[in-house]
């Protein structure tokens, strides 16, 4: 399968099963199509190929009318030498191991701890509805975490580095039992073979110095949301009075982001209909200092008004693309940023596991509330019908993580011929199930965001590529 694009004046070829990465010139690129097509049809050697290209010169639909006989052949000599060379027109090596990555021991490496089903704030796009996920308002005990980390440990097999989320609502209503869980979880990684990496979720409303200190010395990442701009940010995360919070977490956020070393956090946001120019969000928080930054498309009810709409998507994909191109002008001049949409690896990428089912939510991955019931991740928390069991009795709906862990990029009809199946994986089973009451379709509107995020991080690296080049 091979996807084309054109983008800041770069051809790109994607060869989809391989991951093979081509910038090449315009006979080249119209060329490549007219290939594909006639390996389908079974014409495969050379001569047979450029005799119909010739034949196909005449006609103006295929893009060859302009070059000479001798350029279509020397295009062909490329594309053929690509071809043989592993990195074009490639089999899908991935299929054929599904029934093997089915049949995969089941081991949990990740867990969401809802630690406080509570929250300070109350941002309108909330899906936890200010904390409360459908129900009741909680801080999950010390004793329900520890049974929680416990069951993780138990039910890791021999992997070490095991991953915990302090999530909520707002992890920081609950500090103390935060702590104690973390001090809890290195007392006992040395005698199970275990390293925790921590990570928390926070609105910053409660972050002072005390609780950074701590952070910083124990967890690995923290996740710190704000929308961007003022007006924007204090439009959709108000206070329950309804006074914005922009200008009490900025000056901690920074001084967060700089107290380790504007590394291992992210600025995290939310962009809406309300601000389909969210790219000025992006700069907005990078002119503020901040080199690790996200900013990602709200996921809503139709009925909502913050909802992004069909009507949108054109408007948000010329932003991605002028979000790439200020993306590589901030780094030519000395003030880089990471964005984490555009953030890709092109030489090693994801393992199979992650090539094919993403997240892992359902089996590798699971969301714990606060009296200690398992979900598939905290997307589906209060949704009865994915409540899997509890930190006493264990996973009780094997079904159910059966259901997840079959879930992958090939039982999903729309996922098998799109170019970006192997970069997102499939996307998002909560919102597949959202908008379509089923784990194994898409979010489509999502898909057309994820695949323009793709383009332009393929046409960023090979931006940089370039850049390198004329600089050796």
């Amino acid at each position: 399968m091979i996807h084309q694009y054109k983008n800041n004046g770069y051809n790109i070829v994607l060869d989809v099963n391989s991951g093979s990465v081509h910038v090449v010139d315009e006979i080249v690129y119209d060329v490549i199509p007219v290939v594909e097509q006639l390996i389908k049809e079974h014409v495969t050697d050379k001569d047979g190929i450029l005799d119909r290209l010739k034949k196909l010169k005449s006609d103006k639909s295929y893009g060859l009318s302009d070059f000479s006989a001798e350029l279509i052949e020397e295009a062909l000599d490329e594309i053929l030498e690509l071809k043989d060379a592993g990195l074009l027109f490639t089999e899908d090596i991935y299929e054929k191991y599904i029934a093997d990555f089915d049949n995969r021991e089941t081991v949990v490496k990740a867990l969401c701890l809802h630690i406080a089903h509570d929250c300070n704030l109350a941002c309108k796009y909330c899906f936890a509805e200010e904390g409360e996920y459908h129900g009741r308002r909680a801080l999950m005990s010390f004793e329900v975490g520890k049974k929680a980390l416990d069951f993780l440990v138990a039910n890791s097999g021999k992997r070490v580095n095991l991953e915990v989320d302090f999530f909520g609502g707002e992890p920081l209503l609950n500090w103390e039992v935060v702590k104690q869980l973390v001090e809890y979880g290195r007392s006992i990684e040395k005698e199970n073979n275990k390293k925790f990496r921590f990570t928390l979720t926070t609105n910053g409303i409660l972050l002072n110095d005390e609780i950074m200190e701590f952070v910083n010395r124990e967890m690995g990442n923290i996740v710190l949301s704000i929308d961007g701009r003022k007006e924007v940010n204090d439009r959709m995360r108000p206070h329950r009075g309804g006074q914005g919070s922009y200008d009490e977490i900025v000056p901690k956020f920074k001084k967060a982001a700089e107290s380790r070393n504007q590394m291992n956090y992210y600025v995290r946001g939310t962009f809406t209909h309300n601000n389909k120019d969210f790219a000025q969000d992006v700069k907005h928080l990078a002119d503020l200092g901040f080199e690790q930054i996200s900013v990602e498309p709200v996921v809503a009810a139709k009925t909502e008004d913050y909802a992004l709409r069909e009507e949108d998507v054109p408007a948000l994909l010329e932003e991605y693309d002028k979000l790439a191109l200020e993306y590589l002008k901030r780094r030519k001049e000395g003030k880089a940023f990471n964005f984490f949409h555009f953030m890709i690896d092109l030489k090693g990428g994801p393992c199979v596991a992650k090539r094919l089912s993403g997240c892992g939510s359902g089996n590798e991955y699971l969301a714990v509330t606060p009296w200690g019931d398992f979900y598939p991740c905290h997307q589906f928390v209060g949704n009865e019908e994915f409540l899997m069991g509890n930190v006493d009795d264990g996973i009780i709906r094997e079904d159910i993580r059966t259901e997840f862990k079959n879930c992958n990029v090939y039982t999903k009809e729309k996922c098998r011929n799109c170019f970006a199946k192997f970069y997102c994986s499939g996307g998002c089973s909560a919102n597949s199930y959202q908008f379509n009451g089923n784990i194994n379709d898409v979010y489509e509107l999502g898909c057309k965001l994820q695949r323009k995020r793709i383009e332009c991080a393929i046409m960023i690296k090979a931006a940089l590529a370039d850049d390198e080049e004329k600089e050796s």
